[in-house]
């Protein structure tokens, strides 16, 4: 331990395994004992005849000398110490061990191409949080720096921008339209990254598969009272009312496809179009359901289908963000196409929470 103006300072332990990490923080050690100058530069000996000015400078130089000296004689474990055992100056010391762990050029420049691998490399993982990221970035961008590669802050912001997961697209295309990425510094990336990471997590507390399940909760408080199908409330008036369900098997009211009666008696409504396999058209995306509809229905009402392969909508009101560069066709059970225009994001309130749903369709002609 060092104590300098009642400050004690913890020498760091160089193990050979850790010479990135030790280089730094020695050499901010010896900056701060101002002893730097004297292990980068050396001294000079005493010529002939010096005058007294010369000798007490020299003899001040060799005093920080020894003092450095023996720091890094203290900053090394035994096995490394041997190898600077015979070193007489700090500088001696010092150059020794920079050879031998940075490497002559031909090493550093190997290591350099291994560097730059892993940046070119670098992809956020997916549910790996901004902070890790830009931590896993700025490590290889200061060993890249140590070896001399002066990369750029733009080069780095350029590269976390194509390197972030879909969840940031919306905010990089932001970024790249309103920023100029020469003016972006990476801890400013890094805080709207973070602001936008933190207004996704908003959304994270419910998944979104459960807005549109019956729960087995709610279920288990109905059963089938009689045998047209039809269902009396267990409990009346503390759960939902039953009259606004619609099954989607036989139409009527009162009731959902798993409690119908005439599931089993092969017994299809006109109204109702039921998804089929066509093998030659297996590339097609192909909608489970459709109601096509012309008698009024309630507001309130709601058709549940949870096999349904694809949401989609005809309002373009509903999207929080929409790509228009997807385009496809979707065929539904009765070999109706329609054009997918484009496919985004929804927002929906569920339980007096927002909700969002991804990959949501926008067709033309579906409402």
């Amino acid at each position: 331990m060092n104590q300098a103006q009642g400050i004690q300072t913890q020498i760091p332990k160089f193990t050979g395994q850790n010479y990135y990490h030790w280089h730094i923080q020695i050499k901010v050690l010896f900056e701060s004992q101002d002893l730097w100058n004297i292990i980068d530069e050396g001294f000079k000996e005493l010529g002939a005849n010096p005058t007294e000015e010369a000798t007490a400078t020299y003899k001040d130089a060799v005093k920080k000398d020894k003092r450095a000296l023996h720091i890094i004689f203290q900053s090394v474990n035994e096995t490394i110490f041997e190898r600077i055992a015979l070193a007489k100056t700090s500088k001696e010391a010092w150059n020794i061990l920079h050879k031998s762990y940075k490497g002559e050029n031909r090493v550093k420049n190997i290591k350099l191409q291994s560097l730059r691998s892993d940046f070119d490399a670098l992809r956020m993982k997916e549910g790996e949080s901004i902070e890790d990221y830009f931590n896993r970035t700025v490590l290889i961008v200061n060993q890249l720096r140590m070896n001399e590669d002066n990369i750029s802050e733009q080069k780095i912001v350029e590269k976390i921008l194509r390197s972030l997961t879909r969840n940031y697209e919306s905010v990089v295309i932001t970024i790249e339209e309103t920023k100029d990425l020469h003016d972006v510094s990476t801890e400013e990336l890094m805080g709207i990254l973070q602001s936008h990471e933190l207004r996704l997590k908003r959304y994270d507390d419910v998944p979104i598969e459960h807005a549109f399940q019956v729960q087995n909760s709610i279920q288990d408080r109905y059963k089938p009272t009689r045998n047209d199908g039809s269902m009396k409330q267990r409990n009346k008036g503390k759960g939902r009312n039953w009259n606004n369900i619609r099954c989607y098997n036989c139409q009527r009211l009162g009731h959902t496809a798993k409690f119908c009666q005439k599931k089993d008696e092969g017994e299809k409504p006109d109204n109702v179009l039921i998804h089929k396999d066509d093998e030659s058209d297996e590339h097609e995306d192909t909608m489970f359901m459709i109601f096509n509809m012309e008698e009024a229905v309630k507001d309130d009402c709601w058709f549940l289908d949870s096999g349904c392969s694809n949401h989609m909508t005809g309002s373009r009101s509903l999207f929080i963000n929409l790509d228009e560069s997807i385009k496809k066709e979707v065929r539904t059970g009765d070999d109706k196409r329609l054009e997918v225009v484009g496919s985004g994001e929804v927002s929906v309130s569920f339980k007096g929470k927002d909700r969002t749903i991804p990959n949501v369709f926008y067709v033309e002609g579906c409402k």
